[in-house]
């Protein structure tokens, strides 16, 4: 492993939020969809701030490269020039496009004067009652700025002609971010920050307002528990998120031409002289996009409505259907209706004793959860496995946990030291031929909002070698941590899970790939996943490569695997995938000497997720469900319009020729007709 060379984990994430950059560019996407990508690339890099960079900072040390500072001073390089395109973007494509629509959004523009009074009154009425100056001293740190928020560095004169700094809040979590105000037939959209810089003097009216500069700080978000938490996790955690927004400062973001005195005096007023200085653009928490006030259906794409089965409106439960056959769902090109139909009818069904399952990240207003709280308030055992540490989705995950255990539900949660991201559930019910199990396994979250735009997969069977593997599995995770069922007493033969033999499996199943090239025989491995990092599993890829296993990767984020290298990786390939969905399945296709062995899962091939993670991979073992997934990769694998190439210096490469192939749209095709 020492030989082979890696990507650097950050910069290849960044390539990332590159090539999402890029479809806001592009001519194919349309305006609204546009906008909504210019959202999820700056939201994007908020989290990469607030997760990533601090950890760049703090290693100043990358084990693949020479310069050990190398990883973050390319990570600022790739920034700054991103977020020069980004501007670029909104500039030459974005503003122009909207102007011909009949939108006229105000952007870095003086206000036009038939709309002034207008803007006035919102002002009066909306804006200045939530607006909390605070000026600042020079001598005292007297104001913390919070993770995110939007500021102003308002610069004041008073009469005897002195100057002084005021911080002033921007109240966008409470307001909208962009209003419409409309005049002689055109949509004036301005950003709240314009609608407040408009009116200072109306705020300051007995100083004289000389400037005015966007400002905001990013905080390390990460959380800090002791494994002797464990007992009081509910509680530790509570105490971690309330000090999240007011963790070290990572990034002081202000508008390009702050003078010096003024930004070194907020800098010092605010105590962030330890963060990294960012010159951005003038407005700034551009995720707000997404709302965007552009509602006409013609800038949008167009509707793909999810697939439902005549199947779904049978009278036959749920469970009848699946001990019939295994039930294969492909999101979001069709209905998540199934998996919550498992879990409601679940807790009516008078023949359902017991549930289990694991939850992860949940919508705000899950069904899934009010179906087993339902469960146990009549009298059900259920048990959930809630991971309270899923990063961002902690307060809503605490809040399901108080009230699945209110009803009277059993709550497991994770130890400090591992997440449980497996996403999986176990119903067990009382039939005329005795107990009876039903099992779903999943890529990706039990969340009914997520399952509308992330591609996943999700199984729903009654095979006997995965339901009762899944049994034990919740055994492991429901037995006391003081009394730990020990791991050296489980073993699963079907399931490939992490902390058990994940790790193990995929590199047999490798080593088999290996073994079938040497003979002379065909060998191929297609792995789809989210993020590639692991650098064992990488290892072994290159191992398969250099032997002769032709590979085939679509990774949509994280890649350390360097594609093309001579007696390395000549043999591998490697695509993403940007569309209107996010591509979020896992799977794991090996050729097997024609024999192909497929599974799917929640883990991608991550450190986080081999070492420190409960996950679960599942194989396909239905020949109809095995060869549709195996179409479905097939698909994506030929995409030449939103797929392209990652090449060895960690650049996006259109695919050429192209041939209007379009895997996302292809899929759905395909599913439409089989429906």
């Amino acid at each position: 492993m020492g030989t082979y060379r890696f990507f650097n984990r950050d910069l290849s994430w960044l390539g990332f939020n590159e090539r999402v950059l890029a479809e806001a560019a592009s001519a194919k996407v349309p305006l609204m969809e546009k906008v909504r990508f210019l959202s999820i690339y700056s939201s994007n890099l908020d989290e990469f701030y607030r997760v990533r960079m601090p950890v760049l900072k703090a290693i100043d040390q990358d084990k693949d490269l020479q310069d050990p500072d190398f990883a973050y001073r390319e990570a600022k390089r790739r920034i700054n020039l991103q977020q020069q395109h980004f501007g670029a973007i909104l500039r030459d494509i974005i503003i122009p496009a909207l102007a011909e629509a009949g939108y006229n959004w105000v952007y870095r523009q003086a206000l036009p004067p038939a709309i002034t009074s207008m803007v006035t009154s919102i002002f009066e009425n909306e804006i200045k009652p939530l607006l909390k100056p605070v000026y600042l001293n020079q001598e005292h740190n007297n104001f913390f700025a919070e993770n995110n928020k939007l500021y102003f560095g308002v610069v004041l004169l008073n009469q005897e002609g002195s100057e002084r700094l005021a911080m002033l809040n921007i109240p966008s979590d409470t307001l909208p971010r962009l209003y419409t105000v409309s005049e002689g037939g055109l949509k004036h959209v301005l950003f709240l920050d314009d609608i407040v810089r408009f009116n200072l003097h109306l705020l300051f009216n007995a100083e004289t307002v000389t400037n005015c500069y966007a400002l905001k700080v990013t905080r390390d978000a990460e959380l800090h528990l002791e494994e002797e938490v464990d007992e009081n996790i509910v509680a530790a955690m509570e105490k971690e998120l309330a000090k999240r927004d007011y963790g070290i400062a990572t990034r002081f973001l202000c508008q390009p031409d702050v003078p010096l005195r003024h930004l070194y005096s907020m800098m010092y007023a605010l105590n962030l002289q330890h963060a990294a200085v960012v010159m951005g653009g003038y407005y700034h928490n551009l995720k707000d996009l997404s709302s965007f006030p552009l509602p006409e259906p013609e800038y949008a794409y167009p509707e793909w409505p999810a697939l439902t089965s005549t199947g779904e409106i049978e009278t036959a439960s749920i469970f009848d259907r699946i001990q019939e056959k295994d039930l294969l769902l492909n999101l979001p090109h069709e209905s998540f209706a199934p998996v919550i139909s498992f879990f409601e009818s679940a807790a009516t069904d008078d023949q359902v004793t017991e549930i289990c399952c694991t939850l992860y990240r949940v919508a705000k207003n899950s069904r899934i959860v009010t179906a087993l709280i339902q469960a146990a308030q009549l009298g059900k055992k259920v048990v959930v496995m809630l991971e309270l540490k899923a990063r961002f989705d902690e307060e809503n995950n605490i809040k399901w946990a108080t009230r699945l255990k209110a009803a009277g539900a059993e709550v497991i949660y994770s130890s400090v030291k591992y997440k449980v991201h497996a996403k999986i559930a176990l119903v067990k019910r009382t039939t005329s031929s005795g107990q009876a199990y039903y099992g779903l396994l999943s890529t990706g979250n039990l969340n009914e909002s997520t399952a509308k735009f992330y591609t996943d997969h999700v199984l729903l069977t009654a095979e006997p070698s995965l339901t009762r593997e899944l049994e034990s599995l919740f055994h492991f995770m429901a037995a006391p941590k003081k009394t730990p069922v020990a791991k050296s007493a489980i073993t699963f033969e079907h399931l490939l899970v992490a902390q058990f033999n994940l790790q193990e499996r995929f590199i047999a199943l490798i080593d088999n790939e290996i073994a079938f090239a040497k003979a002379g025989l065909p060998a191929a491995i297609t792995i789809k996943l989210n993020n590639l990092e692991e650098k064992i599993l990488i290892s072994k890829l290159y191992e398969a490569s250099n032997a002769g296993v032709q590979i085939n990767l679509i990774v949509r984020s994280i890649c350390c695997l360097i594609p093309g290298v001579p007696n390395q990786s000549e043999n591998i390939r490697i695509i993403r995938i940007v569309d209107r969905y996010l591509e979020h399945g896992r799977v794991f296709i090996f050729h097997n000497n024609g024999n192909k062995a497929v599974f799917m899962g929640s883990a991608d091939w991550m450190n986080r997720n081999i070492y420190a993670r409960i996950e679960v991979c599942f194989p396909i073992y239905d020949p109809q469900a095995k060869a549709l997934i195996e179409n479905l990769i097939a698909i994506q694998l030929q995409d030449t319009e939103q797929a392209v190439l990652l090449d060895a210096a960690l650049d996006n490469q259109p695919i050429k020729p192209t041939n209007g192939h379009r895997a996302q749209a292809e899929i759905y095709k395909l599913l439409k007709a089989a429906h």
